[in-house]
């Protein structure tokens, strides 16, 4: 190649350059302002920008921070939550929740996921701004693809937009690259309170500490009572007042700020101190409809706890009280509200109370226990079918009991074929809806199969008697026990009026209780006794006389044993089958009069007998 032709390529290469730089230099030029024409569809274009922001910003404060929210989990029997609670018909994503295999889980979004979240959903909503209605007057519009780069502030969002745009009409043209928006919104305030508050309640657990203090005041937990009569609570009014009065107090927690005026200093209990003085409005709210779960142990109902003095060889105590003592787990969902007039952002967290005492632990197995290592080797081959009275095939569920540990093991359908963990004398326990269960006792070291025969539960109307006579204004509790079965059942009558039970022979007692004004006074014994005189003395055997009082506190007995009994009773599936109603009848004891004849009352009911009848 020629000197002169290496010449020619460099001058035509000089002139491509100066073209470019020419062109971007010229649409620079142009970009800089946007004529009056082309105005309203530009403007109408950031105003799009806008009320995407907007409905973005408000779709992130009503789903705790989430545009995208996470993967669905459900709940179960033991953990009612899913991973989402249903406000309003909302799916409000839970910060801290239980997971139905029973793990505690935090899903709380970062700022970054957050600023993620919504680049990716403008980048798609901007792309979308429609420009028909310009269109149509003689606009022609041209888009690119569009980046968007967003920080969210304390109190505004602002928008950096990468986007080729190009607007004409008629000779007006206007080419723009970059566009930047800032739209009013307190989504990072109220994200920051948030967290505040949720950190808050995850190093002191006081949700779980309000709701226990509430279970204190408002269920039996633990305490005595000075009486003579049983105490008698009704599990479902138990578990009803608890979520009333759980609703009311927690509605009434703040955090520390200026939102509010507390009347009295009473009110104080209810403030938590974030570390920041807040002057947004915070609100806590349960409702009992959200998923709730109580569980009380002793599980009976109705939960009875008896009087202590009244039986034999403790009349020497000249009183009697009421001991109880009942264990509660608790799960129930707080919905924490941050808003002002315009915006609300909400999370819900999942509190949870185990055995009376607070258990909020990430990462920690919560709700049920771990699997016990038996059920984690079942080795033996065993085949279970279930049937009625009548040898017809029934569903049930079946579980396997080697000393205190239990295990799932499968269900009838109607025959079950499965591994069961090896145990000598080992219980087989079937459970059907509508049946009595049944423990089936089996060594599980070798293959097996085992038949199990379920007795039918009927339901029948329960009608309890004084002397033939039906009660008015007494109460009764009624005990039915399985002579040598697993079927115990306890009712308080009136407030349980149905009944259900199975064929078998059962012991039945009752203890009729009736409105009584017994006063017995406070009394002061005094007791002596030989005791060992200190020193040298009481090493050769002298003693002297100690004295001291006992005293006795007087009581005045409101519900006085007023009748009852003992019998035996086999009760036949043809009766049960055929009747509608079960009749007891109880003998009447003589009213006391002293604390003495009150207990000389329950010694007489072993004495008494009942007339049982199925009509």
């Amino acid at each position: 190649m020629s000197r002169g032709q290496v010449t020619i390529f460099i001058i035509v290469a000089i002139i491509i350059v100066a073209s470019i730089a020419a062109y971007f230099l010229f649409r620079g030029t142009i970009q800089t302002s946007v004529p009056k024409e082309i105005l309203p569809a530009y403007n109408y274009f950031l105003s799009c920008i806008e009320d995407e922001t907007n409905l973005a910003a408000s779709l992130m404060e009503s789903q705790a921070g989430y545009l995208d929210p996470p993967e669905f989990e459900a709940g179960s029997v033991y953990a009612p939550f899913s991973s989402y609670l249903n406000f309003m018909n909302t799916g409000v994503p839970y910060w801290y929740y239980i997971s139905g295999n029973g793990v505690a889980k935090e899903q709380i979004p970062s700022k970054e996921k957050m600023k993620a979240q919504l680049e990716e959903y403008l980048d798609a909503r901007v792309a979308a701004c429609d420009f028909k209605q310009f269109e149509a007057q003689g606009f022609a519009v041209e888009k690119g693809a569009p980046k968007v780069s967003a920080n969210i502030g304390q109190t505004k969002i602002t928008l950096d937009i990468n986007m080729p745009l190009t607007i004409s009409f008629g000779s007006q043209v206007s080419r723009l690259t970059s566009h930047k928006v800032s739209v009013d919104s307190k989504l990072g305030k109220f994200y920051d309170i948030a967290k505040k508050i949720y950190n808050k309640e995850k190093n002191s657990e006081f949700l779980e500490n309000y709701g226990i203090d509430v279970l204190r005041l408002y269920a039996p937990v633990d305490g005595v009572e000075m009486t003579c009569s049983p105490k008698v609570w009704m599990q479902s009014k138990v578990k009803d007042e608890f979520k009333q009065a759980l609703e009311a107090n927690t509605g009434a927690i703040k955090v520390k700020g200026s939102y509010y005026a507390l009347t009295n200093k009473e009110d104080n209990y209810f403030v938590q101190d974030i570390g920041d003085s807040i002057s947004e409005q915070v609100n806590f709210a349960y409702s009992p409809n959200w998923p709730t779960r109580v569980e009380i142990y002793p599980n009976e109902d109705p939960m009875i706890a008896e009087p202590v003095g009244l039986q034999e060889g403790l009349g020497i105590l000249g009183f009697c009280y009421v001991p109880y003592h009942f264990v509660y787990d608790v799960s129930y969902p707080v919905l924490i509200q941050i808003y002002d007039n315009e915006e609300m952002f909400q999370f819900p967290v999942a509190v949870v109370i185990d055995k009376n005492k607070a258990a909020h632990a990430i990462d920690t197995e919560a709700l049920p226990e771990a699997v016990p290592e038996l059920c984690e080797h079942k080795l033996t081959q065993m085949q279970v079918s279930t049937y009625n009275t009548k040898l017809e095939p029934v569903n049930a569920n079946i579980s396997f009991k080697c000393f205190d540990t239990s295990c799932d093991i499968g269900e009838t359908n109607p025959s079950l074929n499965a591994l069961f963990p090896q145990c000598v004398n080992g219980y087989i326990i079937a459970s059907a809806e509508g049946y009595s269960t049944k423990n089936y006792l089996i060594s599980s070291v070798q293959s097996g199969q085992a038949d199990i025969i379920l007795d039918k539960l009927y339901n029948l109307d329960l009608d309890v008697l004084l002397n033939g006579v039906e009660l008015t204004d007494e109460q009764a509790i009624i005990y039915l026990t399985e002579v040598n079965g697993t079927n115990n059942f306890a009712f308080a009558y009136p407030e349980q009026k149905k009944i259900s039970l199975s064929e078998g022979q059962y012991e039945v007692e009752v203890y009729v209780y009736k409105n009584s004004t017994i006063s017995f006074p406070g009394t002061t014994t005094t007791k002596c006794v030989e005791t060992a005189q200190p020193g040298i003395g009481g090493i050769f055997g002298a003693t002297k006389e100690n004295c001291f009082d006992i005293n006795v506190p007087s009581q005045t007995v409101s519900f006085a044993i007023a009748g009852g009994g003992k019998t035996n009773y086999y009760f036949v599936e043809s009766e049960l089958e055929s009747s509608k109603t079960i009749k007891i009848n109880a003998q009447s004891l003589p009213a006391p009069t002293s604390l003495e004849q009150l207990q000389n009352n329950y010694n007489l009911l072993d004495e008494k007998s009942l007339w049982v009848e199925l009509i």
